[in-house]
């Protein structure tokens, strides 16, 4: 089973991801609310995929991406962004994130982009 952590400081989004993707056969092993906290458990977990918001307080997405694929440069990295960050996405990408979903998910959206991840 595909091992994913999730990290957004709202957590009703982090439900809603959690409920999503345990429905659809993944397991969430672990939920940080921000960028600190996800670089944290990313080492103590070591998930198979990261969805990673980019807007988050102390540590940022993109420095928390940068912070986990220093550790592992193997690291599945999917940045979740609301509409009008599509700079910070850019910036993502270029940086070594797999993809990205928009807020507010469409869940098929957000299975079929975990799934293509995965498939890496």
């Amino acid at each position: 089973m595909t091992k994913v952590l999730i990290v957004d400081d709202m957590a009703f989004i982090r439900f809603a991801l959690k409920k999503l993707l345990e429905t659809n056969g993944y397991e969430v092993v672990g939920e940080a609310k921000d960028g600190v906290e996800a670089v944290e458990k990313y080492a103590m977990l070591g998930p198979d995929i990261v969805t990673m918001d980019i807007t988050m307080p102390n540590m940022t997405g993109i420095e928390a991406l940068k912070a986990i694929l220093a550790q592992n440069p193997k690291a599945k990295i999917i940045m979740v962004s609301a509409m009008g960050q599509e700079s910070f996405v850019k910036e993502a990408i270029i940086n070594g994130a797999k993809q990205f979903v928009l807020k507010p998910f469409n869940d098929e959206k957000v299975i079929e982009t975990i799934n293509k991840v995965v498939a890496l």
